[in-house]
């Protein structure tokens, strides 16, 4: 089964595999507000993008509610306001538009200088990062593992690089193009980190994501590009389960077919490719974002990279594309079991939807499973309506009135780093997007999977 428009998934920067781990108090589902205003058109931060004259970005604070973009706190050229993730957009945002211009030559994420909008405090102890086709958007953390998530700059990188994407090869955000997608914001958050920190590739950490774990939690960051599978190994979280080669590439139906995961294998990829480059040539043109990063981004860029692109198509352009340092680039790839423009084995499954991420119809039963989201922790949880469980009463009566198939039916497109829920109401299955959730459904996975009170 192919992704029809109507099904497509939706992206978030917490991976499934980890909210499967925790069992923190976490997001709170975007409200109907925000759902119908996506799916009746373009909302008020897509007009204060596509607003001439418009400053180059403006940093909102949504008041830790899901309403966006909410109120006007920060924009370019204005001083520093004393709100840590106000701040913190607001440097990140700024040096992400330097690294596209002054070094890729891009003027903003569409080429074209559109502003940017960002939205921080969205939610209430919401862990999560992502782009929605409009805006970035950033919570403050769940106060027990993830700290706010404006606080690594590399976070921040990362999501603009979904709309660099969305308006470039525009990968469709499903198993192998959806880990590409995945993996071109991680190289993006890699040369963004390390620019700031003026490293050469051989000095820095090229952890994505550090920072965002709270102390006490055993995470050096949340992906490490250089040896995928050990960013973390914690109780809570497990262990960083991100490959790093062909042969141990995960077949999946969580999180779009595992993009958060099989990412790691072209992260290492680039990672070989930038140290080979920076050991041919000592020079600025020997650093990640403009070394291996420019190859990277023309072959993004270029026209060869289409939505649809897998592994060895996207190591073909990069080859292509890399001039002097097509072996080397050639090389990083075979270093992780991929064939630039041969045919790539260990296909996924396909969409989440498809083959019953959700178990089987159980009658009686709410089932909620969560994936996706920028860490890609996954948990679920299912209560039975024959218990005795006071959150009963209320549950049956929102199977009552929900149509949980109707509702995914006529969810809007795919957005990077955003929740996934596979809902089982009764036997009712479909997965939802974040986005798309209902007041009801909302308030069904809120209940089942008993955010409130974890």
């Amino acid at each position: 089964m192919t992704l029809g428009p109507a099904r497509r998934p939706y992206h978030c920067f917490v991976p499934p595999y980890l909210q499967r781990a925790l069992g923190y108090d976490a997001t709170l589902a975007v409200d109907e507000a925000l759902r119908s205003a996506r799916l009746a058109g373009p909302s008020p931060a897509a007009t204060l993008i596509t607003t001439p004259g418009a400053p180059a970005w403006t940093v909102h604070d949504a008041g830790s509610t899901t309403t966006l973009p909410g109120r006007p706190v920060r924009a370019a050229g204005d001083p520093a306001v004393g709100d840590a993730a106000v701040d913190e957009a607001a440097t990140g945002i700024a040096a992400s538009l330097a690294l596209l211009l002054e070094v890729w030559g891009r003027d903003s994420y569409d080429g074209a200088g559109a502003p940017v909008s960002l939205s921080v405090h969205y939610g209430r102890d919401y862990a999560n990062a992502f782009w929605d086709g409009t805006q970035l958007v950033f919570g403050d953390g769940d106060g027990v593992v993830f700290d706010r998530f404006t606080k690594p700059v590399d976070v921040l990188g990362h999501e603009l690089a979904h709309a660099l994407t969305e308006h470039t090869a525009g990968l469709v955000y499903a198993d192998q193009p959806g880990a590409l997608n995945e993996h071109v914001s991680d190289v993006v958050a890699a040369c963004l980190k390390q620019r700031l920190l003026d490293q050469r590739p051989d000095e820095a950490d090229w952890l994505v994501g550090e920072g965002l774990f709270l102390p006490g939690v055993q995470a050096r960051g949340l992906r490490d590009m250089a040896r995928p599978g050990s960013a973390y190994d914690d109780p809570r979280l497990g262990r960083d389960p991100q490959p790093g080669h062909m042969d141990d590439f995960i077949v999946t139906t969580d999180d779009h077919g595992g993009v958060h995961l099989n990412s790691g294998i072209p992260n290492r990829a680039f990672h070989l490719a930038a140290l080979a480059i920076a050991g041919a040539d000592p020079g600025p043109a020997g650093t990640s974002w403009a070394g291996a990063g420019q190859v990277w981004y023309d072959a993004l860029t270029g026209g060869a990279v289409g939505p649809r692109t897998d592994f060895a198509g996207f190591a073909a352009a990069t080859v292509a594309a890399a001039g002097p340092h097509a072996d080397a680039v050639a090389e990083a790839w075979a270093a992780v079991g991929v064939v630039p423009g041969a045919p790539t084995a260990g296909t996924p499954a396909g969409s989440p939807d498809e083959e019953g991420s959700t178990t089987g119809p159980t009658a009686g039963v709410v089932r909620v499973r969560r994936t996706g989201g920028f860490a890609g922790l996954a948990t679920e949880a299912d209560v039975d309506l024959a218990s005795d469980d006071p959150r009963v009463p209320e549950l049956r009566g929102l199977a009552g009135r929900v149509d949980v198939s109707a509702v995914a039916a006529r969810q809007p497109e795919p957005q990077p780093d955003r929740f996934v829920y596979d809902l089982d109401v009764c036997g009712d299955c479909a997965s939802v997007g974040e986005q798309a959730l209902t007041p009801d459904l909302a308030r069904l996975v809120e209940l089942v999977l008993d955010l409130r009170h974890r």
